[in-house]
């Protein structure tokens, strides 16, 4: 069994950017650079061959680059506690459509559909009961930005978990443009 997700990769400017707002919620688990992307889909757990056929389909995604930026920050909550704290991206229409087109790339490969909402976003912690008050990290970091960077590309990852978190192996790339 594999444990996939289907991702954009960040560049190296984007990701110290947010890596220098990462710090001022106690008990967090701030992601590492390595970590740091936008999910446009995550598969889960799939066995060899469904892998392939995502792969398959996936490559026959067709979509023009486009530029993505940072701006604001937000979290996520179950049961009205935060679980995670993220980096928002701004509403892009080209992002959207390549979103829809892994999604339905995700299914002709055999994947059940995703039911939650697309909210694009960078994870930057994860929190638990133990984690402090988010209050001002958000009010801190509200005007987080970044320039726009060029999206030329998507990808397939591999998530292995490990006793410090999730490593991310990123498989294939699938161009845009």
């Amino acid at each position: 069994m594999h444990r996939l997700f289907v991702a954009l990769p960040l560049p190296e400017t984007v990701c110290d950017r947010l890596l220098d707002a990462m710090d001022g919620i106690e008990g967090a688990r701030w992601q590492g650079e390595e970590q740091l992307h936008l999910t446009l889909r995550f598969a889960g757990e799939i066995d060899p061959p469904v892998a392939e056929d995502l792969v398959a389909a996936l490559s026959a995604v067709r979509a023009p680059a486009f530029e993505l930026a940072i701006r604001g920050v937000g979290h996520f909550a179950r049961k009205g506690r935060p679980h995670a704290v993220w980096a928002a991206v701004a509403p892009s229409e080209p992002l959207a459509i390549l979103q829809r087109r892994v999604e339905r790339a995700c299914r002709a490969a055999g994947l059940a559909p995703e039911t939650r909402k697309f909210v694009p976003h960078v994870t930057l912690a994860r929190l638990n009961a133990s984690s402090g008050p988010i209050g001002g990290w958000l009010a801190d970091n509200a005007l987080l930005a970044t320039g726009p960077w060029p999206v030329e590309c998507f990808a397939l990852y591999e998530s292995r978990l490990t006793a410090g978190g999730s490593d991310y192996a990123r498989l294939e790339d699938f161009p845009l443009g």
